[in-house]
């Protein structure tokens, strides 16, 4: 055999396996494992740089997951029928594994590190994300590359009040609670997902669930990177320190930067001063030195200096770098209609963070049109978060659209998402944008926030507002400080940022990312209960600006309405070839869609007004519309013929009216009557015909009767034949033989 194979297997609570096998694959990478659980698999590899580039002072870490359209037997759409760039979903698991890897790697190791996960073989209801970060994880730990794991993660969604690991896309639907949890087999790194306002005291039992499995995943790796002799790690020299400059840099610059930090200043004017500082003391060198000693004494300044002083100016004093407590929010003031043509729109502001956010209201054919492995369909509701450089004061272009932005916007939509009514209780297609206009920390919330003002504003129906806070971290010795709206400044340099939204009775999203070894479930818990005071408080803001959903929409916003109507209709509607809809939306100037679900056929008409809306919603309700027998119709007289006239009462339906119901007065022909082609008479649906089941109608019945009328009883009631007496005079005197 041309390969040594190794393959280690984790059993789940309920059964299900998962394997992981090395030394098949994909041998020429620094590591390479397949992660298989049912007939789903992933191929993760690891890749790092011998040595690091030359004034490197980073991690440069690269994640890429990429899912394969063939692992499920599809082509990929699109022109080129091929994988093209990563979509929305790829991105955002790649972000899932590179926040939990990026924290382990040795703070001094700057080589360049290329992490790739693929879904090779993919099963309908099991979800790859879920695998990916072991998948990464495992290839680092049968690696020799430097790395502080294993690492691994899972999700964990609470269905019936049951936590279960790993769900499959069926399971899921039914949860109330999803997160993906990331950590090593000691601490947790990462945690993402969704809620449908559950307490803070379920998420922590969901984290700690989730991290319970996590350790068996990492016990696993650690056995295989034993067993494969790469426990023992690369040697490497990425720095060149020089202790005596650090020591300097900390003595005469310490002071002066502590002095910034507590002076309670804004946000440039603080990195102003810092910077006053850094050329102070850089003045001191030659222009030679400053070759060499520049990126030395910037990092020491940042590392020991600015990050240290901030840190035991909180945890000593309880003083935030903006003056601000522990548990404070920074002033909020907001806005709702700044844009007049916006169907929805508002400013929200808090400190020196801004979002302003739109909300556009659209038909079925707006929708988000989802094509992925896996995932075919498309979302009703779908937010979009820009942050433009300016919103930070830098002078960069603007390029493609961010990792960062995606994950941001889809934290935001997370957050949302349960309060926004869809389906039959609103037709309309919804898109909130927030443009970040300024920046210092929690942009992503203040999208939240702007986001509930905005969807009021356009009348959107929203359950209950959300709101939302980051939360941060200081720890150090033993000593903690949970901070409340952290500034940029305070993620920078702090231990976590924990971002959590709901509503005033709980949470629908949460993201953290935690930056430290060993945080107590305590500090977890203090964090999260610190974190529902201040969203009730900003919730107490958005009410002052706006406390209830407009009761209509604006006067420019494009009608919907929805009708269900049975599915066996929904083919009358559309007509050969779209015959019949298309000419309905031509002639009213309307856009009208179909979708069938559940047996049912939802109508949703796109109106520029009432009036065209009226006009398709009449045409759409006659052709479903079944006629009932008792009810007045006013018809068109469609023919006549020498018996009566065929009246069409409802969109394609024709009833006949016999000459003997037309008036009271006898017809002997049609003629007589007056009835030509093309008039509208009022007329009573009376029954059908038992024989042909074809519609009868009668005028005469809704005419008044003519004085001492006497009702003929019907046919059936005037006995037999026999009894009529001789009808022979009566045809002129040929009497039957």
């Amino acid at each position: 055999m041309l390969y040594n194979e190794v393959k280690k297997t984790i059993t789940l609570a309920d059964g299900r396996q998962i394997e992981v096998s090395t030394g098949k694959l994909a041998k020429q990478a620094d590591g390479a494992v397949v992660v298989k659980m049912g007939d789903t698999m992933l191929l993760g590899t690891v890749v790092a740089a011998k040595d690091a580039k030359p004034d490197t002072d980073f991690m440069p870490l690269s994640v890429e997951y990429r899912e394969k359209y063939a692992a499920a037997g599809r082509y990929p759409g699109g022109f080129l029928k091929r994988e093209a760039r990563p979509g929305d979903n790829e991105i955002l698991v790649s972000r899932l594994i590179d926040r939990a890897l990026r924290p382990l790697f040795p703070a001094d190791y700057h080589a360049d590190v290329f992490v790739n996960v693929y879904l090779i073989s993919a099963d309908k209801d099991i979800q790859p994300d879920a695998l990916a970060g072991l998948a990464a994880s495992a290839a680092l730990a049968v690696s020799d590359i430097p790395f502080g794991g294993p690492i691994s993660e899972v999700r964990v969604a609470r269905i019936d009040g049951q936590m279960v690991i790993n769900p499959g896309f069926e399971q899921v639907k039914n949860a109330d609670l999803e997160l993906m949890v990331g950590a090593t087999y000691d601490n947790v790194l990462m945690v993402e997902g969704e809620m449908k306002e559950v307490s803070e005291e379920v998420m922590i039992e969901a984290i700690k669930v989730a991290h319970d499995e996590i350790k068996r995943h990492c016990a696993m790796q650690m056995e295989l990177s034993k067993e494969l002799g790469k426990d023992v790690k690369r040697t490497y020299c990425h720095e060149v320190n020089d202790e005596e400059l650090r020591q300097q840099v900390i003595a005469e610059t310490y002071d002066k930067a502590y002095a910034v930090a507590t002076g309670a200043s804004a946000k440039h004017e603080r990195s102003d001063a810092f910077a006053a500082i850094e050329a102070e003391f850089a003045a001191k060198f030659s222009e030679e030195e400053l070759v060499t000693k520049w990126p030395l004494i910037k990092k020491y300044f940042h590392d020991d200096v600015q990050k240290r002083a901030m840190r035991n100016m909180i945890l000593d004093e309880g003083k935030r770098l903006d003056g601000r407590r522990t548990d404070e929010i920074r002033p909020i003031w907001s806005e709702i209609d700044y844009l007049p043509r916006a169907h929805g729109s508002a400013i929200f502001t808090r400190g020196e963070t801004q979002s302003l956010t739109t909300v556009t209201l659209g038909t079925k054919l707006d929708e988000k049109m989802k094509d992925e492995v896996l995932v075919q369909g498309s979302e009703q509701f779908v937010l979009h978060y820009n942050f433009p450089a300016f919103s930070t004061g830098e002078a960069r272009p603007q390029r493609s659209l961010s990792r960062r932005e995606i994950g941001h916007g889809n934290l935001a939509w997370r957050a949302l998402k349960p309060m926004v009514p869809v389906g039959e209780e609103n037709p309309y297609a919804i898109r909130v944008v927030s443009d970040i206009l300024e920046s210092n920390g929690s942009s992503s919330m203040a999208t939240v926030c702007a986001g509930t003002l905005a969807l009021m504003d356009a009348g959107v129906k929203l359950k209950k507002p959300v709101s939302g806070i980051a939360m941060g971290l200081i720890t150090e010795n033993g000593k903690f400080a949970v901070l409340s709206d952290i500034l940029g400044d305070e993620d920078h340099l702090g231990d976590m940022d924990f971002k959590v939204t709901g509503t005033a009775d709980g949470i629908t999203a949460t993201q953290m990312d935690i930056k430290v070894d060993g945080l107590p479930y305590e500090v977890l818990e203090k964090a999260l209960l610190q974190a529902k005071e201040g969203r009730l408080h900003i919730l107490g803001k958005l009410k002052e600006t706006i406390a209830e959903p407009r009761e209509d929409y604006k006067p420019f916003v494009p009608r919907i309405v929805q009708i269900v109507i049975p599915s066996d209709f929904i083919g009358a509607v559309i007509g050969p070839g779209g015959k019949v809809i298309q000419e309905i939306q031509k002639t009213t100037g309307t856009t009208i869609t179909i979708t069938e679900a559940d047996n049912k056929g939802f109508v949703d008409i796109f109106g520029p007004d009432k009036e065209a809306l009226d006009a398709a919603l009449a045409r759409v309700q006659g052709i479903v519309a079944v006629p009932e027998v008792g009810e007045i119709y006013n018809g068109k007289v469609r023919s006549v013929v020498p018996f009566g006239a065929f009246v069409e009462i409802l969109p394609g339906k024709d009833a006949l009216l016999h000459i003997s119901e037309i008036d009271y007065k006898r017809f002997e022909t049609m003629e007589e009557t007056g009835i030509k082609e093309g008039d509208m008479l009022e007329v009573k649906l009376i029954g059908t015909d038992p024989k042909t089941g074809k519609y009868k109608l009668s005028r005469k019945i809704l005419l008044e009767k003519p004085e001492g009328w006497v009702e003929k009883p019907p046919r059936e009631d005037r006995g037999p034949r026999e009894d009529r007496g001789d009808r022979g005079d009566r045809r002129g005197g040929h009497g039957r033989r």
